[in-house]
């Protein structure tokens, strides 16, 4: 009984807790009814799909497995630059968010496509590759680090989409961040993904003008639904 429908939203500009307290809601109801399904206990229901995508005023976020060490300022000098910071439960290490950055949650049952995570986060890295492509840019992955990268494998690597996700019982929830519009210098108080000799680049900076951003979130959802096999509604 596999759901392939994914309900799509987008949420705006909101902010980080509000958006991750929404995940975990969404993720939660999933994996219960997953639960049921297969205890016999209760009614047998297809489980939901959900894809958000969002805006998030600044903030940093640190996965479970990064370096405290990779935040290059204290509590003080985050607030002077109206940025907040989240210790979460997403792999990774640590990474920014901000205005005019595609966030993307796909909140998703893999039993309902390809239960593989390498999988799953392959087809992230590929919808965004693909994008890309659309606008003249050669994204490419850097072997030993997840996300999409300009230039990977020379002294010039940049990444310009950061992904870290959680799974459990085959559910995902977090996912990726795109730089598009995205102010930079918010990088600089961090070593990206815990990298200390590799950069954050954007569309807008490789190419020099800003761009919309409901067009390329348009493109973006064509690839993950070809490539994951989602019928969005």
């Amino acid at each position: 009984m596999k759901n392939k429908n994914v309900k799509y939203e987008d949420l705006g500009l909101i902010d980080y807790k509000q958006a991750w307290d929404y995940q975990e809601k969404l993720f939660n109801s999933i994996v219960e009814q997953k639960v049921i399904n297969r205890s016999g206990q209760g009614s047998v229901k297809p489980t939901g799909n959900y894809l958000l995508f969002c805006e998030h005023p600044h903030v940093y976020t640190l996965g479970k497995n990064g370096s405290e060490n990779n935040l290059l300022v204290n509590m003080l000098e985050l607030q002077q630059k109206e940025a907040t910071y989240y210790k979460i439960n997403r792999g990774g290490d640590i990474t920014y968010h901000g205005p005019g950055q595609i966030v993307g949650y796909p909140i998703l049952d893999l039993d309902n496509f390809s239960p593989d995570i390498h999988n799953y986060v392959a087809n992230l890295e590929e919808a965004i590759i693909r994008t890309i492509d659309e606008y003249g840019l050669k994204g490419e992955r850097l072997k030993g680090a997840s996300g999409v990268w300009l230039d990977a494998g020379s002294p010039r690597a940049r990444k310009i989409c950061a992904i870290g996700i959680r799974s459990s019982r085959w559910v995902t929830m977090h996912g990726f961040a795109f730089n598009v519009n995205t102010d930079l210098s918010y990088f600089d108080l961090i070593n990206p993904c815990g990298f200390t000799d590799k950069k954050a680049t954007s569309m807008q900076k490789e190419l020099g003008r800003e761009f919309s951003l409901d067009k390329v979130k348009e493109k973006l959802k064509t690839h993950l639904a070809s490539l994951i096999g989602m019928n969005i509604v």
